[in-house]
């Protein structure tokens, strides 16, 4: 009886389904897949410093208050963090959430319109995000009168 023989897998055939033309999209499936694992490694550096100051050097949860992110907004190395934080999250759910999409979305039409829903949400939360932590103004004038707390300075 004759054994069969297996190839080499490294042989250079290549099944005609998995052959790549000079189009395919193979280039920015790999970046993405990159992404996702630097991206997440940042990540785990940049939450578990967020939530050491935010909640173990302070006073725990009942030290986070408007006076809190105030004074550490008012720092731009906490205001540049803490968009880092946001924009590398966002980047990256909204990679997975792609990926996700493409691996069960099987009408094109289907996969478009969640695609799209994706993207714009992103979109919005990450442009929000950043005027949020670059307007943010803990002394505000309402009404032509100045709310002015302890860490304002004087009007």
């Amino acid at each position: 009886m004759a054994t069969p023989t297996i190839e080499s897998p490294r042989s250079g055939r290549v099944s005609p389904g998995y052959s790549r033309t000079p189009g395919s999209r193979g280039n920015f499936e790999m970046v993405a897949w990159l992404f996702m694992r630097l991206s997440g490694a940042i990540l785990v550096v940049l939450i578990f410093v967020h939530l050491y100051v935010n909640l173990v050097a302070g006073d725990g949860i009942s030290g986070i208050d408007f006076g809190f992110v105030a004074g550490k907004w008012a720092d731009p190395v906490w205001q540049i963090w803490d968009l880092t934080l946001l924009w590398l999250s966002m980047l990256h759910g909204t990679n997975g959430i792609r990926v996700i999409i493409n691996d069960y979305a099987e009408k094109n039409s289907t996969r478009m319109w969640l695609k799209g829903v994706l993207y714009t949400s992103t979109v919005v939360i990450v442009v929000l995000g950043t005027l949020v932590i670059f307007t943010f103004d803990p002394c505000p004038v309402i009404d032509g009168v100045a709310h002015v707390a302890d860490y304002c300075p004087a009007p």
